[in-house]
């Protein structure tokens, strides 16, 4: 079992950064990979980045390859999305997920166990 919380989200001007953070519960953390989804009202919950168990292996939709940072931090049990020259079509409450899973991260939604709560992401232009 693993609960997730994700943090950091807010009101940012179009070119700007945002660091997403979240956090973590149990002693396993690092059997699992780690992601970050996004979703509009309205639309369907779209893939953003993946991290494999051990941060060796990252993923990233087209969208914002270039543009985010995924990482995690094992001994701290945070996985982190590090935001770069933001668009307003990042607009989104951005959620964290979990996958039990050791190897090359997954961008499908149904693979993922967990989730957080999401937390909101305003860009504006």
């Amino acid at each position: 079992q693993v609960h997730l919380v994700e943090s950091g989200g807010g009101l940012v001007q179009a070119g700007g950064s945002l660091r997403l953070s979240c956090a973590a519960s149990g002693r396993t953390f690092d059997n699992y990979a780690m992601g970050w989804f996004r979703q509009v009202p309205g639309k369907e919950r779209e893939f953003v980045a993946a991290i494999s168990s051990s941060g060796a292996i990252t993923y990233y939709a087209d969208s914002v390859k270039g543009r985010f940072t995924i990482s995690r931090d094992n001994a701290k049990n945070f996985v982190y999305l590090q935001m770069d020259s933001l668009k307003p079509e990042d607009t989104a409450v951005y959620y964290c997920a979990a996958e039990p899973r050791i190897g090359r991260p997954r961008p499908s939604i149904s693979a993922y166990d967990y989730w957080g709560q999401g937390t909101q992401v305003t860009v504006s232009s």
